[in-house]
């Protein structure tokens, strides 16, 4: 795909959503300026005082929901990110990740995390610009809420039976993983908006239609719920019909996202062979070659 049709693919999507984009990020900035001016150094944030106590509006509500959820995956996001690039994430690729505003908002939620004696120490911070100069890996490895999720996203799943899923799709009904067995599946989790998912879309669509008569099924579980973000359905339809995608889009569940590690990282994509089994684990965008050189080898195997 061209810039251009990259740029006007987005350009359609952010004008149709204006007005929810826009509502959603002056709740998002009321949410952030709050904690800002009530942070407490030692003090945890209590998310329910404020879900109860403060914000009591339901847009200020879905936007606490959306920086909770983000505040519990960043240090598995960055402990990924460092592993994978041998560099910190900037804050604008944390915002970008997690569907923020602005990296302002990246940078509020890492002070959260460096008041909050239940975070580990895991950062090292720049004190005029904020970007994220070291990061512990080893520190949250250690942390027992995050070690075990980052052990497997990083390295725990190939060769390992794929866990079964029943996921709901869009447009109604449900996708069984187990109805699948024969079949190489594909399986990518993703969320409206992010750059490298929409990077990653054109490869997806061409090898559905260049392998499916050979027995490839390509999975796009959505995780727009789990990670609180307020596009709906007709949004997620509208990306689907500008990319031509025919393969099956689900909603990633709470259970699936468990059962899978913690997805921290977007694009996160599975390979798993005819018998069930994940042959390939992916990290982020994956160029085209290595998706179909990976697919094509899964496909010659019976």
């Amino acid at each position: 795909m061209t810039r251009l049709r990259y740029f006007l693919l987005l350009l359609v999507i952010v004008i149709a959503s204006a007005p929810t984009l826009a509502a959603s990020a002056e709740a998002e900035a009321r949410v952030l300026d709050y904690i800002r001016t009530h942070l407490q150094p030692g003090q945890p944030l209590r998310v329910t005082e404020l879900y109860n106590q403060v914000f009591t509006k339901p847009d200020e509500r879905q936007a606490l929901n959306k920086l909770y959820n983000a505040f519990f995956r960043i240090p598995l996001f960055v402990a990924n990110y460092q592993k994978n690039y041998n560099t910190p994430p900037s804050l604008a690729v944390i915002s970008e990740q997690f569907d923020l505003h602005t990296p302002d908002a990246a940078d509020t939620l890492l002070r959260v995390m460096e008041t909050d004696p239940r975070v580990p120490r895991f950062l090292t911070r720049d004190p005029k610009t904020g970007e994220i100069t070291h990061v512990d890996v080893e520190s949250i490895e250690s942390d027992p809420r995050f070690g075990q999720a980052l052990a497997r996203q990083i390295g725990g799943f190939d060769g390992n039976p794929a866990p079964d899923l029943t996921l709901t799709r869009l447009g109604g009904g449900d996708l069984h993983l187990a109805d699948l067995r024969g079949k190489v599946v594909l399986l990518e989790v993703w969320f409206t908006g992010c750059p490298p998912c929409m990077q990653e879309a054109p490869a997806l669509v061409s090898l559905d239609r260049e392998l499916s008569a050979r027995g490839l099924v390509i999975v796009g579980a959505n995780d727009d719920r789990n990670l609180g973000l307020d596009y709906d359905d007709s949004v997620r339809q509208r990306y689907v019909q500008e990319r031509h995608i025919l393969y099956p889009i689900v909603n990633w569940s709470k259970e699936s996202d468990q059962a899978y590690g913690g997805i921290a990282i977007f694009p996160t994509l599975f390979l798993i062979d005819r018998k069930g089994t994940i042959r390939s684990h992916w990290i982020g965008y994956v160029e085209p070659q290595t998706l179909r050189e990976a697919t094509s080898a899964a496909l010659s195997q019976h």
